[in-house]
């Protein structure tokens, strides 16, 4: 079984590489398996996928939730009707399930990581979206090739279909539905008012073991939102002071210096919590304190709560409220 969160959102679960292994078994042979179960559209075409997604994800830092990049993909790539075009059976976007299944041997390459939901490109994805679409797509049947080479050898057969195998279709599903768990989630979040959100992020330091003497009410904070403790009375370092940000435009250098400023005793460390992330500057500057500073993002801040969510206290869940469900795992 795969097991999954939910809120009336769907949290998300992590697809083992070995699974999505044996969906795409017999893929190296270019056109005779890795290429018909998308043989309506064009490899040099499927590379340029994979191209634009590599340079969307480098325009955006690096990473993105994998619905959020489609939704920018399909803006830019002037997608025609057929590409646009559902499955029948499976009801899935035809370029979308595309992208999505050439991206497995993107990821066997080393070129992208998939975590919870983000499409992560790595510096060798960076330097592959430098090369043309055909080029592109001739390095992800290479590399998959190489990585297919190594693994035990599986039964294959000659026929050839116009969708996904039964096996590649659910593994592909299963993708999306934790892509669009993680945007749900994430779109939760991002609603609630500034207190809740601080509230949550109390709530969140409690179920990991710290102690919250202070919660900063309605009004001016004084440059601190929350104080925790490892132990009652603050004796035993660290004693953390907490910056919450909860807006769309992503955290600069100048939070993390008013931060700096009111750390003043030894034993005290900082943590700022921003949902809607950090500019590379403000990454920068943390990494030069003098003392040291913490950095969650919005992924970051839901893993941590998936994680600890059993010891989040009751009155509490109602912030981020998740319940768990069992999928098939292909792989037991």
């Amino acid at each position: 079984m795969v097991r999954l969160w939910v809120h009336v959102i769907v949290r998300e679960w992590r697809r083992r590489t070995g699974g999505e292994a044996r969906t795409m078994e017999g893929a190296t042979r270019h056109e005779s398996r890795y290429a018909p179960a998308m043989s309506n559209i064009s490899q040099e075409r499927i590379g340029e996928y994979i191209k634009q997604a590599f340079l969307v994800l480098k325009e955006h830092g690096g990473s993105l939730p994998s619905r959020e990049l489609l939704d920018i993909l399909s803006e830019k790539l002037h997608l025609s009707d057929v590409e646009r075009a559902h499955y029948e059976k499976s009801g899935a976007v035809r370029w979308e399930t595309t992208l999505r299944f050439y991206s497995i041997g993107t990821t066997k390459a080393g070129w992208l990581r998939k975590q919870k939901g983000y499409w992560i490109l790595t510096p060798e994805g960076e330097e592959i979206a430098k090369l043309p679409p055909k080029e592109v797509i001739q390095r992800t049947h290479e590399a998959y090739g190489l990585w297919q080479k190594s693994q035990p050898k599986i039964e294959e057969t000659d026929e050839e279909v116009e969708t996904p195998s039964e096996g590649t279709q659910r593994s592909l599903e299963l993708e999306q539905a934790e892509s669009n768990a993680t945007a749900g989630i994430e779109e939760y979040v991002r609603n609630l008012n500034p207190y809740d959100f601080q509230d949550l992020v109390a709530a969140l330091l409690r179920a990991m073991g710290f102690h919250i003497p202070f919660v900063a009410p309605k009004g001016k904070d004084g440059g601190v939102d929350i104080v925790a403790y490892k132990d009652p009375l603050g004796a035993a370092p660290p004693r953390i002071k907490v910056q919450v940000k909860h807006r769309q435009e992503k955290c600069g250098p100048q939070t993390v210096r008013e931060l700096l400023g009111v750390i003043r005793k030894e034993g005290e460390v900082g943590l700022i919590v921003s949902s809607g992330g950090f500019t590379t500057d403000a990454l920068v500057e943390i990494q030069k304190s003098p003392v040291h500073i913490e950095a969650i993002d919005l992924s970051n801040l839901i893993s941590l709560w998936q994680k600890y969510y059993e010891k989040v206290d009751e009155e509490s869940k109602h912030l981020l409220p998740l319940r768990s469900i069992a999928f098939l795992d292909d792989e037991e």
